[in-house]
């Protein structure tokens, strides 16, 4: 979901999903992987304290997420394991 001025970090994402795809093509035949983790809202310090100082935004996000609320960077543990790891090979 897109808000306000977030072009710039919306674009930034767009790219790293481009890089990581591109990557996954050109070293294919060198048997190396490329992933990417682009997880959406996230309690971080960039957005700690939208909460608190936006709350009718963190509302209106926080209803557009299945979950009904905002990742904690601890839960990207588990992925990112999985990604580092053999058992990711296809």
């Amino acid at each position: 979901m897109v808000v306000g001025n977030g072009a710039p970090y919306s674009s930034s994402k767009g790219g790293i999903v481009q890089l990581s795809k591109s990557l996954a093509v050109a070293w294919a035949k060198d048997n190396i992987q490329s992933n990417a983790i682009l997880p959406g809202w996230f309690t971080t310090e960039l957005t700690a304290a939208i909460p608190e100082r936006q709350k009718e935004r963190y509302q209106l996000i926080s209803s557009r997420i299945p979950a009904g609320r905002w990742g904690e960077p601890e839960e990207l543990a588990g992925v990112a394991v999985f990604l580092a790891s053999p058992a990711s090979i296809m």
